[in-house]
């Protein structure tokens, strides 16, 4: 099987969506992207690591992985690997005991799973010529306002664009405090929610 190898791109809410969120990969060696829509508890999952925020308790995905290392058992790689009545079929490629097999994966659960182990991702020729995008115009910077088109739905502003860089570290701080207080208790919806913000805030500044 030909395929290609992606990164994630971008991770965002659709409010629009009943609560789905929308996971955008990108070619490592190209322009093309492509979108996934996910759960809530998966998208928070991937993000959680991406931010490289431990809960508590391990989440589903952190037993998934625990267990692979208990049992000495090797994950090289997650393909997407079929995109069958608009519905994207993974598979996670793994060793254990000198043994090569493969199981069916939610695409969603197999990239949770390689971002903690940090295993390449790959997305089948096939899949990538049916499902993904060129972005237009500058196509050396993220495809922000292409990958809301292509989703039909826009990311809703959670900052003031007309914040000071000293009211925008006061708020920084004060939101880093709820973070820290929602993940305690585990609420990891809210986090994401607040991680977000913090991200788009410091954008701003950087900008």
């Amino acid at each position: 099987m030909n395929k290609v190898q992606v990164e994630i791109s971008g991770l965002s809410s659709s409010p629009s969506a009943g609560g789905a969120y929308a996971l955008l990969l990108k070619e490592m060696f190209g322009i093309r992207r492509i979108p996934i829509i996910i759960g809530a508890y998966e998208a928070q999952s991937i993000a959680l690591e991406l931010e490289g925020i431990k809960p508590p308790r391990p989440l589903t995905h952190d037993l998934v992985v625990n267990i692979i290392k208990n049992l000495h058992a090797t994950v090289n790689e997650v393909v997407i690997t079929e995109l069958r009545e608009n519905t994207f079929y993974a598979k996670i490629y793994f060793e254990v005991s000198g043994l090569s097999n493969d199981i069916d994966a939610r695409p969603s659960d197999a990239i949770a799973i390689a971002v903690r182990l940090g295993v390449p991702m790959y997305i089948s020729d096939k899949v990538m010529d049916i499902a993904s995008f060129v972005p237009s115009g500058d196509e050396t910077k993220e495809p922000k306002e292409d990958f809301e088109d292509e989703l039909d739905d826009e990311i809703e502003d959670l900052t003031q664009d007309d914040q000071s860089k000293s009211s925008s570290d006061i708020k920084i701080a004060s939101l880093q405090d709820q973070l820290r207080d929602a993940i305690e208790k585990e609420d990891y919806e809210r986090a994401a929610k607040l991680r977000d913000e913090i991200n788009k805030i410091q954008n701003q500044n950087f900008n």
